[in-house]
């Protein structure tokens, strides 16, 4: 019996996706994910498969990571003292290669076998790659020196588009180089944003370990526009954490990306429910909530 009542839920829910499918096929969404969001190895495990679906329907999806939690542990195994300005890591040359070592050798790797073992192919890159992510020093606002820190300065969208084009799913670490040879520790919330900015992706799905953006009475926020965005953030209503997601976020539908998504990476596939039903499960955000509606 309770097989026979599960048949229409599922019919129910197949109805619902298709429609999504039929919109998104052949359309880009950048997904950012790390940090205390894949720490769990059963969360990694679910992005996975919920990422091959997403590809096997033909949405061409590229992942953008960091991995904050992951080089802490290990500068703290080697003794090394872990500090911040502006919310950024000071990174001095041994802590970029801790950072080298730990997001390109061992998160990006990790997140490229998981998915291979589903029978997609995935590629693993980092910004020093056929110069994908070309990079700036970046000066803090206090004027201390953060060291190899960097903004994005440009993206090798051709590298990307080359490996949609096979097919095979992009797993970007969020390390920079420039014109030197010098790599940079770049912000993976922003490396992301400039990422979806240059491939004028659909979408851009910021995985985090809260529900979303919050309101000042601790509500979920279910939809946002740039506006709302920028409102919040002027009267200290986004925790000080999620700012650079939201800004890129901003900053991305500005640069002609048609939504972001702020969801809970550790919910069981929340990527799929975010992106192909009704009510999703986190906050959207669009250019004008107003002109979405008459659309």
């Amino acid at each position: 019996m309770n097989g026979e009542r599960e048949i229409p839920i599922k019919a129910r829910v197949l109805t619902e996706v298709l429609p999504y499918i039929k919109t998104h096929r052949g359309k880009t969404v950048v997904i950012k994910c790390g940090g205390n969001s894949m720490e769990s190895g059963d969360v990694r495990e679910k992005l996975a498969s919920d990422v091959v679906l997403m590809r096997l329907v033909g949405i061409n999806p590229v992942i953008v990571h960091g991995g904050g939690p992951q080089i802490t542990r290990y500068m703290k195994m080697m003794s090394k003292d872990v500090s911040f300005v502006d919310g950024h890591r000071v990174t001095d040359s041994e802590t970029m290669e801790i950072t080298n070592m730990v997001l390109v050798g061992k998160v990006n790797k990790e997140i490229v076998s998981i998915i291979n073992c589903h029978g997609t192919l995935s590629m693993g890159l980092s910004g020093a790659d056929g110069n994908l992510i070309m990079a700036r020093k970046r000066l803090s606002l206090c004027g201390a020196d953060l060291g190899w820190v960097g903004d994005v300065e440009s993206i090798n969208t051709m590298i990307i588009e080359e490996l949609l084009n096979h097919e095979l799913i992009p797993v970007i670490a969020s390390v920079g180089t420039d014109a030197e040879g010098n790599s940079y520790n770049i912000n993976a919330d922003a490396a992301a944003g400039e990422v979806a900015s240059a491939l004028r992706a659909d979408k851009i799905v910021y995985m985090t370990d809260v529900a979303g953006i919050m309101s000042p009475s601790g509500e979920l926020i279910s939809s946002l526009d740039v506006e709302g965005c920028r409102s919040m953030i002027e009267a200290g209503e986004v925790s000080e954490g999620m700012i650079p997601k939201v800004e890129s976020c901003v900053k991305a539908l500005e640069s002609g990306v048609n939504r972001a998504h702020v969801i809970d990476g550790t919910v069981e596939h929340a990527l799929l429910l975010e992106v192909f039903t009704d009510d999703g499960v986190g906050t959207m955000i669009v250019s004008d909530l107003d002109r979405e509606a008459e659309g």
